[in-house]
This record gives C-alpha cells, structure tokens and sequence, in this order.
C-alpha cells in the first residue's frame, strides 16, 4: 500500500482550500475598490479551479457559493439591477455550470482509466508472473522496468520454471513496441511456459517458440532472447543466446561477459539459417552469479549519451540476488537521471551454496573465463 509523503498531502490541502482563497479575495478586493472594477465575475475563479480535482457535488456547492456570494456583492455596491451586475451574475453561473459538467467528464475519464490500469495489472500477471526466490539449485530475482508512464508491461518478458529436473528460464526483448510488441511476448512467453515441461533440450524450446510465433503472432516482430536451464547438479549453466546481449559471469567479485562466438538468430527469424541452434555450456560453483538483461540496461545512456557501464557495476553487487538487483535497478536509474526510454528487464541467478567437502575452487583470471577445470566448454 501506498504511504502518502508530507508533502503530497499538504499540496492536496493547499488544492482543496484554493477555490475559498480566492472568492475571499475576490470580496475583499471588490469591497476595498468597490463596483468601479468590475470584479464580480472573477468569483467564477472558484469553481473553475475546483473541478480540477473535485467531484461533481462538491464542485456544484463551490458554484453554488461564488454565485450566492456575486449576489451579496451586487446587492452592496448597489448593481444588482444594472446590466454589469446582471452580467457578472450570469457568467458566474454559467462557467459554475461549465465546471460541474467538466468535473463529471474528468470523474468518468478517471473511472475508465482506473479500469485500464486494473486491467493491465492482471495483464502484468499474467504475462510477467512473480518468480519464485528460490528454485533448487538456484537462488533467483527478476526486475521489470517499463519506460511507458502509463503501463507496467511492454516488449521486454521473463520467466522461470522448474521442470523436467532443470530450472529453465527465458528473458527477451520483442524488436517492436506498443500493443503488438505485448502480444508477440505473450506468444513467447505462452509457447515457453508449454515447451519447457517436456522439452528434450534448449533447441527443442527454441522451435517451439518459433513455430508459435509463425503461427500465432500478428505481426513480423522478431525477439532477441536468451533460454537457460540449469540441471539439479547445478554445475552447468546452459542457455541459448537468440541474439541477445551476452550474459554477465560474477564470481568473487570479478565479472566477465560470456559471449557465444557464433550466437543464434533471433527467435522468428531461425527460419533463415538451416544450422540448429548450439548451446553454450558454463561450469559454475557455489555462489556464482549470472546475470541476463535485455538492451534497456545495457543501452542507458546518462546526459553526455554514454551508456551505462554495467559489468563495472556488477562486481559490488553482494550475493542476494534480490538486494542486488534493487541496488542496480538504483543504480540505473541514477546515471540517467530521468526515465529509461526502452523498457528493461534483468534475470540473476546464483547457484544456492551447498557446502560440499573438499569442492575444487576456480578462479577468474583477466584474459578469459575460468582457469583449469572451470574453462567454458562450447557445446
């Protein structure tokens, strides 16, 4: 829920007490200068001001006071008869009746955007559903910031399943925006959540996305993605690069990026090469971390439009992975210094410490991946 700040409730005050502060200074000013002025009509200032934030009966009353007050003045300086008292009386009430019929269009246009918003919340979980913090052997965390000031969900999609004695995952950025770019994620995601149940392998998800999205996705919009599994060993990361970012390794406190030499298409575009898809396989310890992200990370830029220097980031993260990824998304948001302009979506797994007896250690070392046993076999 929701805590409302100081300074929020003084401004909603300062709003409710505007429409009063000015008719009073409006009498006062008419009894100190008197009729010569004309500024009877300026009492309509009142419900003006309140059918910006009032409902339709409140704003009626408010209308109902400037037009009972502009009678008390006309009466007093003596115009009440005149043509300039009969004007002003007729202009406050006609802008009085103006602002209830605004107040009651502004009231309808909140309820229906309340209906979108609530909406797009069960969009939200039904398309980007909450991940569990832990799935053997896995401790795992998501983050999804869209750029849109108006919705939660956008082309950028997750998720993580366990099945088949793996956990496997997915995390893409659909190549287009708006309405469309939603429905290809929920192709993705739909054809994911099915195929990773029973599926052989990485390339067998793959085509079954790719099947789905040939099928079923309105428009040409391709996905850069990454799709993972990691076994109950938890041992070996493996995951499918679709023309995605390349992951980020964190052990120790050293980062190194794990690029596929020769990545895959993007997914809706597999048809136009006939090699199958070829996972890269990572032998991982307790306690290591990886991170997947979509460009919005990557490719936020700061005032001068350089981009954010994320594996410089990564290595002070900590190992919870959901501090960790408050700690980035703040982070982020700090260099640009205003909202992202490309929704962003971030995935860190962290095989769970076991504590086995006499485990081998590995280490990072500055040219490559991991020295000795722990070196990345290309599958």
């Amino acid at each position: 829920m929701a805590v409302n700040s100081p300074g929020s409730a003084a401004h909603r005050h300062f709003l409710g007490a505007l429409p009063f502060l000015v008719m009073a200074a409006v009498v006062a000013v008419d009894l100190f200068e008197g009729p010569s002025e004309g500024f009877l009509p300026v009492l309509s200032l009142g419900p003006a001001l309140a059918s910006l934030s009032r409902r339709v009966v409140p704003t009626a009353l408010i209308g109902a006071v400037a037009l009972g007050l502009g009678f008390l003045l006309a009466t007093y300086d003596g115009i009440f008869d005149t043509r300039r008292g009969t004007i002003g009386l007729i202009t406050i009430f006609g802008v009085a009746v103006a602002c209830v019929v605004a107040s009651a269009s502004r009231q309808r246009k909140e309820r229906e955007l309340a209906d979108v918003r609530a909406v797009a919340e069960m969009a939200q979980q039904v398309l980007l559903r909450p991940v569990a913090g832990h799935m053997h052997p896995l401790d795992v965390s998501v983050r999804y910031i869209s750029a849109s000031a108006a919705a939660r969900i956008g082309g950028d999609l997750y998720e993580v399943v366990a099945a088949a004695g793996f956990v496997r995952f997915i995390l893409g950025d659909v190549q287009g925006k708006g309405l469309p770019a939603v429905r290809t994620a929920s192709v993705v995601l739909g054809a994911f959540r099915e195929a990773a149940y029973d599926a052989a392998g990485l390339a067998e998800i793959a085509g079954r996305i790719e099947a789905s999205l040939r099928h079923q996705a309105v428009t040409e919009d391709f996905v850069t993605a990454v799709i993972g599994q990691v076994a109950a060993d938890g041992n070996v990361i493996e995951f499918l690069d679709c023309g995605h970012p390349p992951p980020m390794l964190i052990r120790d406190g050293a980062v190194v990026p794990v690029e596929d030499p020769d990545p895959g298409l993007p997914l809706g575009l597999g048809w136009l090469a006939e090699p199958p898809r070829v996972a890269v396989r990572v032998p991982v310890r307790d306690g290591d971390q990886m991170l997947f992200y979509t460009d919005g990370i990557s490719e936020a830029r700061d005032k001068t439009g350089t981009f954010y220097p994320l594996r410089d980031r990564l290595g002070s993260l900590g190992a919870d992975p959901e501090a960790a990824l408050d700690r980035l998304s703040a982070d982020v948001a700090r260099y640009v210094g205003h909202k992202l302009d490309d929704d962003a979506a971030m995935l860190l797994i962290r095989v769970a410490p076991r504590q086995v007896p006499g485990q081998a250690v590995t280490s990072v070392d500055g040219t490559g991946l991991f020295a000795g046993d722990g070196t990345v076999r290309w599958a």
